[in-house]
């Protein structure tokens, strides 16, 4: 099973060209015909962000969280959910949405998933370079701890492209697979801390959302651009995160290549 696997991410490498070319034109194929093109990139995240400021800060008038400016402490938040959430997402349908290349050519599937996490990941820049022109503008300062983020980065890759591998292959035979994967994600995003403090619910419901596995990279976020926390103060939660990360690296990609043989009578 784990020589399967390794065999499996040596074949990703070794179509990496393929990848970013088919990640470029995705990127370029969402703003054709757009006047401003790429720049709604910018536009879209600051957006989000402005709004959610209205509602929570001038609105609701939410409070700074331990010290900490509301809107740069939501951003933390949402940078990397949004980012997880739109690779997931993107990737269940990926299969069946490039149907004509599975069915008449050999196209390496399994590279799919990988691709919408390419793509993702140039909108999750943006979104950092708004997150971090809020925190300049806050008046907060640089930490070198800023590019631990590149580590919990990591953590979310490994976890959305295994869960991604999975749902990709059971959607092309239960169709249903997509929208409960919205339904879930939509769960998900109200269930892990990103609107609110975790330091608010009693400590036994506290160590159920730690089981949460997103709960420790949105944290991890907060602690890179806020806090200046290193990971490894967190043993527990790190071995327990790579626990489920990698079971999902590992589920992932096997029932991906034992139903890949079927994709084309199916679709």
């Amino acid at each position: 099973m784990i020589q399967k696997l390794f065999e499996f991410i040596r074949f990703i490498f070794t179509k990496r060209s393929l990848i970013i070319s088919m990640a470029r034109r995705e990127i370029a194929s969402q703003y054709i015909g757009s006047f401003f093109g790429l720049f709604w990139t910018f536009i879209n995240p600051a957006v989000t962000i402005f709004v959610f400021w209205v509602i929570f800060s001038v609105g609701f008038k939410v409070q700074p969280v331990n010290n900490v400016p509301f809107v740069v402490w939501l951003a933390a938040g949402m940078a990397i959910w949004f980012c997880f959430a739109d690779i997931v997402s993107g990737s269940t349908g990926v299969v069946v949405s490039h149907s004509q290349l599975i069915k008449k050519t050999l196209f390496p599937a399994s590279i799919l998933p990988i691709v919408k996490a390419v793509s993702g990941l140039f909108i999750h820049g943006v979104f950092l370079l708004v997150l971090v022109g809020l925190i300049i503008f806050q008046g907060m300062p640089f930490n070198f701890y800023w590019l631990q983020f590149f580590y919990y980065l990591c953590c979310m890759l490994v976890l959305a492209l295994g869960i991604s591998w999975l749902l990709a292959a059971l959607q092309v035979f239960v169709r249903d697979t997509a929208h409960i994967v919205g339904v879930l994600l939509q769960l998900g995003f109200w269930a892990t801390p990103i609107f609110w403090d975790l330091t608010i619910m009693p400590e036994k419901l506290q160590i159920i959302f730690k089981l949460n596995p997103m709960y420790y990279i949105v944290q991890g976020y907060r602690e890179s651009f806020i806090y200046f926390e290193p990971f490894w103060h967190h043993p527990v939660q790190t071995l327990y995160f790579w626990a489920v990360a990698l079971l999902m690296l590992v589920i992932g990609p096997l029932v991906f290549r034992s139903l890949r043989p079927q994709f084309a009578d199916v679709l």
